[in-house]
């Protein structure tokens, strides 16, 4: 028995994965994801009378025993490494989306690299031929449409197709388009397509079905046995309460089957208590019709499986049928189930809604330099706001969620979170915070050293003599800050600055070529200090060893110099 290739679509954000699809099926899948941008791998089945049926002329007379296709749509953003190689590992063929007009991007080159790591045949289509200059495009095989374009537009195309050549070739892959290709075994096919007018997808399944045929077909064999596959995800649907998507990739799932689930803390042992399958060229994540109930499924396919305990499965948890080895297949599953990420005691706490999106999140916090305190799969509770909060570095005090709830008891104010259900976005959240925070903090720190500063007491202007002495003052250099001590060129101490006044408004500091009034006091005007008198904010040592190795202005510099030589007075290694 043959059963169908699975084919994951890979590729860059935005360059038309979903639409590509959905040029296919006829759905608009794409208008109903967040941000526009496929989140969990979907799955849709095309059946190969419905690939004669578009394929048309192009195939002729050409007869397979592939029985279709079944389609992987695999998240495009690089965070998502871990959960595409699942996809990817899964896959018999891909499909590399590539914009022509945008040509590699880094999520481009990311997923050649998946296909290179598990040796996975694939395809280029070349997608959005319809925005070319001068291209008219049509709803029909790219070998018809390419024939009736002017002159100019095909110029274009062929450049375009040629610079792509040229990147595959700079990461190890040989490539021509499709059609003039000699040998598959050693080329890479480039179809041009277009998503949206659905030009080239006749072609793009034609190389598909006739790759997995001519050389796939061995391994594609199948026999009966007990079902093998994938969470996609954890639905509670209205009537049958939790269900799971699934893709079984290997054996058979029947009504009535003891299955075994990866769950949350434990494998899930339960019954299937249905099989659901979405009808053909619908989607299994969102179908626009009711699915329809079938006794069993076979490799390979989409499934929605109803059955009890199903709410604690996680997703992108292995599945596996128990025939007379129960405790084998839950130890497998496991095992399975074990998610390897590196923590540190300074890290930021991890949230998410499948271990594929945990491990993908994960891998591009590692490839950001960003540790890890703690990863788990499940909503942001309570627990985790004050774990986060514990955490001794300020810009790691965080909790990042993807695609989860927030349950009413977590506190933000015990950390920071961010929650979003598109990755990238959440992760760009945390960073442009991160910058943020980063300035207040160097500033907060910034103020806690004391810089240099130098005054006059300005004749004319003693307001009170004691208790608190009040004094007019020119900030000669650098600035003045309340608490701060005061010095004379002896190195006395004479007060602490109580506070700082202009008229009616108080000041935080005041910095040089101000007049303010200062208030202090200890000292007693005519005995300590006096008018024009020359006075130094006394730097505290540690201080004065941090300024040396920041910008500090001409007067600051020699402000500090003084404060160094008067202090060296009495000890002759101060401040070095």
């Amino acid at each position: 028995m043959i059963r169908q290739p699975i084919v994951s679509v890979l590729g860059h954000i935005d360059h038309g994965k979903t639409h590509l699809l959905d040029s296919i099926r006829g759905s608009t899948v794409i208008e109903r994801e967040a941000g526009r941008i496929t989140q969990h791998i979907g799955a849709t089945e095309v059946p190969i009378d419905v690939i004669y049926k578009i394929c048309g002329p192009l195939l002729s007379s050409k007869r397979f025993t592939v029985p279709g296709l079944l389609f992987i749509d695999t998240p495009g953003h690089q965070a998502f490494t871990t959960l595409r190689a699942r996809g990817g590992a899964l896959s018999d063929l891909a499909v590399l989306v590539v914009d022509i007009n945008e040509g590699f991007k880094p999520q481009t080159v990311e997923s050649l690299n998946i296909l290179k790591r598990y040796k996975t045949p694939f395809v280029v289509a070349a997608n959005k031929i319809d925005l070319i200059n001068g291209w008219v495009s049509e709803k029909k095989p790219f070998a018809e449409s390419y024939k009736k374009q002017v002159e100019r537009a095909m110029d274009v195309l062929d450049k375009k197709i040629y610079e792509l050549v040229g990147k595959i070739y700079n990461h190890g892959f040989s490539s021509e388009r499709y059609d003039r290709v000699a040998d598959f075994t050693k080329n890479i096919a480039v179809v041009p397509v277009s998503a949206r007018t659905g030009e080239g997808v006749p072609d793009l399944l034609m190389v598909l079905v006739g790759l997995a045929q001519r050389f796939l077909e061995s391994q594609l064999k199948t026999e009966e046995g007990p079902g093998e596959g994938t969470v996609l995800e954890v639905k509670e649907e209205k009537g049958l309460g939790p269900t799971v998507d699934v893709i079984i990739y290997n054996g058979s799932v029947k009504q009535g089957d003891t299955v075994v689930l990866g769950g949350t803390d434990r494998p899930i042992v339960t019954k299937v208590k249905a099989l659901l399958k979405p009808k053909p060229l619908d989607e299994i994540r969102d179908p626009t019709e009711r699915f329809k109930s079938v006794k069993n499924v076979s490799a390979a396919s989409g499934v929605k499986i109803s059955g009890k305990d199903l709410d604690c499965v996680i997703a992108g948890a292995p599945l596996k049928v128990a025939v007379n080895n129960i405790d084998s297949v839950i130890r497998s599953i496991q095992s399975e189930c074990k998610i390897v990420i590196e923590t540190e005691e300074d890290g930021v706490v991890v949230k998410a809604d499948a271990i594929g999106s945990l491990e993908g999140l994960a891998f591009e916090l590692k490839n950001k330099g960003i540790p890890i305190k703690k990863a788990e799969v499940g909503d942001v509770s309570r627990r985790d706001m004050v774990e986060a909060s514990t955490v001794s570095e300020p810009l790691r005090r965080v909790v990042l969620g993807f695609n989860v709830r927030v349950l009413p008891d977590a506190k933000e104010e015990q950390a920071k979170l961010f929650v979003n259900n598109v990755i990238y976005r959440l992760l760009e959240d945390y960073e442009e915070w991160c910058m943020k925070r980063k300035t207040d903090l160097e500033k907060e720190k910034r103020e806690e050293i004391v810089y240099p500063g130098k005054i006059k007491i300005l004749e004319g202007c003693i307001f009170r003599t004691s208790k608190p002495a009040i004094f007019g003052v020119r900030v000669l250099g650098g600035r003045i800050r309340t608490g701060q001590e005061l010095m004379r060129n002896d190195g006395k101490i004479v007060g602490k600055i109580k506070s700082i006044r202009s008229v009616e408004e108080s000041y935080k500091e005041a910095l040089a070529g101000k007049e303010v009034a200062i208030a202090a006091d200890e000292p007693t005007i005519g005995r300590q200090i006096k008018e024009n008198d020359i006075l130094y904010v006394s730097i505290p040592e540690n201080d004065a060893k941090k300024l040396s190795a920041l910008e500090l202005t001409f007067d600051e510099k020699e402000i500090l110099d003084d404060v160094i030589e008067i202090k060296r007075k009495e000890k002759a290694f101060w401040g070095m």
